[in-house]
């Protein structure tokens, strides 16, 4: 899965500017509702919801919250880059200055896990993490993202 599929310019923050976890699901929910067209509300209130089961900062300043929606119809995703690192309760307790949105259809099953999957292997990259933490403007950050993977793991 590519993440061409899941991501537009109009979908990063590059520099988002926000003090709590909440206020930055806030805003990504925001631009997630902007492309999707769903609620923000709706969509802020899936991803606490699955925060709640357990922190989504999977360590080394990165996040990657999601959350499926009934009458959401395609996988969307939002990128931010934060101005400044905020706690997200981490699994490493490290602080988060880079995080993926991810929101799905409820019935989308293996889909939102391989867009899980494909965005994890790609954030656990130290020369990717390094050229989005380096890249300030959306357009940058997006060719960063979608670049093709140097392996051909699926």
């Amino acid at each position: 899965m590519s993440l061409n599929d899941l991501i537009t310019v109009d979908a990063i923050l590059p520099a988002l500017r926000v003090n709590t976890k909440k206020s930055a699901l806030h805003e990504m929910s925001e631009r997630a509702s902007a492309i999707s067209g769903l609620g923000a509300r709706e969509i802020y209130d899936a991803v606490l919801q699955r925060e709640r089961l357990g922190s989504t900062g999977v360590g080394n300043g990165i996040a990657i919250p999601h959350g499926k929606l009934v009458n959401c119809d395609r996988i969307v995703g939002v990128f931010a880059r934060l101005e400044r690192p905020i706690e997200f309760e981490s699994l490493d307790g490290a602080p988060v200055d880079l995080a993926f949105l991810l929101v799905a259809p409820e019935a989308s099953g293996a889909d939102h896990l391989k867009a899980l999957a494909r965005i994890a292997r790609m954030l656990r990259e130290p020369r990717i993490v390094a050229k989005l933490r380096a890249t300030r403007d959306a357009a940058g950050l997006y060719g960063v993202l979608t670049q093709q993977p140097t392996s051909n793991a699926a």
